[in-house]
């Protein structure tokens, strides 16, 4: 029986401070964000769920306690209350455990309860020793807080909830869950309850920065747009160095923007984009969501949110959740814990917006990513004495295609070949 990452050791941060280890072992996240999990699904549902993410390769999975004002404790979708649902929520995180999966959970979700009022500096600590008591023991969760919400809407809450979770279990990772387009380093990437950084990239496109809505981010703190490994860029430049990662990339089949239904829907090649980008940049993982999954939405006649037009089980099987195992598998064959960003490889242009080159570089393994499939000129100078194989690899289907080996030289080209609808490609080099 495979043994489950925490009995290698506990989920840390690893000595470079921009990666995780279980003990020796390195840690690529892949998270799934399923945020009404606790609220919506049945056990049996769950784990069906449950069995679907950790076969395609997940290794966490998001979910919150609270999610709405009137909650009062319960499952919305299944009557349970009060102790009935604390007793469900135990058997999911066990369920969860004994698949071998860590369970990344917000005790409230900021947006809905900590803005309104429901929860503050009065009753906070009374909510926060009541949760950490009962799930003390478990040793797969990490402690979100936050929750789609701005770090300065309540920072000394915010503190007080993530000290307490350190105080409680000192070796269990605590991160923040930031409001659209900002990362938690804005505000707490001093603290020490802070391990890591999340940030999230969010739902627009390039030309939606300012749609007028609910959700815009005035005055911003960032003016990224899809360039989500600009954030990954911004908390690599801080100190202390700290792991980072995308918390909330576009979801497949949301609406681009969140609010207009004449817009198009985020579909897996930009799913795949987002990934690949972050990951490149030397982000620690990466995080999937798909817009019905993370509502569990049931009944295509009733609304739902953000043009949701699938129901969640049909939506569980779309192909961008299974692709983002290729990504997982491809960063676990090279010692990626130590290897960076390598742009000052790229002898062609890098690009700008969807036509960038992002590349990742090792001792013994350089890679890069194109969108567009464009071609790409590296210096292989640093590889000279090398015996390098040569692949393209298809982050849509995983498949590795040899091309030929090389030594001995300077620099090298390569053209990708002419493929169907999915353009996006790495070019990999392996040392043999």
């Amino acid at each position: 029986m495979n043994k489950k990452p925490w009995e290698y050791g506990v989920l840390r941060t690893a000595e470079n401070g921009r990666y995780f280890v279980n003990g020796a072992r390195p840690f690529f996240w892949l998270a799934d964000t399923a945020w009404l999990l606790f609220h919506c699904l049945t056990l049996e549902e769950t784990g069906r769920y449950l069995r679907n993410r950790k076969e395609k390769g997940y290794n966490v999975i998001l979910a919150d306690f609270l999610h709405t004002e009137d909650q009062r404790n319960g499952k919305e979708h299944t009557g349970l209350l009060e102790e009935d649902f604390w007793s469900h929520i135990d058997k999911v995180i066990e369920m969860a455990q004994e698949m071998g999966l860590y369970m990344g959970i917000l005790p409230v979700w900021g947006s809905n309860i900590i803005k309104s009022g429901a929860l503050n500096l009065e009753n906070v600590n009374a909510y926060m020793e009541f949760v950490l008591n009962r799930y003390h023991h478990f040793p797969n969760l990490i402690w979100i807080v936050g929750g789609d919400i701005r770090g300065d809407a309540d920072f000394q809450l915010f503190c007080s909830m993530g000290k307490q979770m350190k105080a409680d279990r000192p070796d269990r990772l605590v991160t923040y869950h930031p409001f659209g387009r900002t990362d938690s380093s804005d505000w707490f990437h001093e603290e020490e309850w802070l391990d890591f950084n999340l940030f999230q990239s969010g739902h627009r496109r390039y030309d939606q920065e300012h749609l007028g809505t609910w959700d815009d981010n005035r005055p911003a703190e960032h003016g990224f747009g899809e360039d989500c490994f600009r954030y990954v860029e911004n908390d690599y430049a801080k100190m202390p160095p700290k792991p980072t990662l995308d918390g909330e990339p576009s979801y497949e089949w949301i609406l681009q923007g969140l609010h207009d239904k004449s817009q198009p829907y985020w579909q897996a090649a930009d799913v795949r984009r987002y990934a690949y980008w972050n990951v490149f940049a030397g982000a620690a993982g990466h995080t999937y969501g798909h817009n019905a999954v993370m509502q569990f939405h049931r009944n295509l006649s009733e609304e739902g949110s953000f043009g949701v037009c699938h129901v969640w089980e049909e939506a569980l099987h779309h192909c961008g959740s299974g692709q983002m195992k290729h990504l997982k598998e491809l960063m676990e064959a090279v010692d990626f814990v130590h290897g960076k960003p390598a742009g000052q490889y790229l002898k062609s242009e890098q690009g700008e917006g969807y036509e960038r080159i992002s590349v990742f570089a090792g001792e013994n393994f350089l890679m890069a990513y194109s969108y567009t499939g464009r071609a790409i000129r590296f210096s292989l100078e640093a590889y000279r004495e090398k015996q390098m194989a040569v692949y393209w690899f298809s982050p849509a289907t995983g498949v590795k295609s040899y091309v030929r080996t090389i030594s001995g030289q300077e620099e090298m080209e390569e053209t990708p070949p002419a493929g169907d609808e999915t353009r996006d490609v790495v070019l990999l080099l392996l040392e043999e």
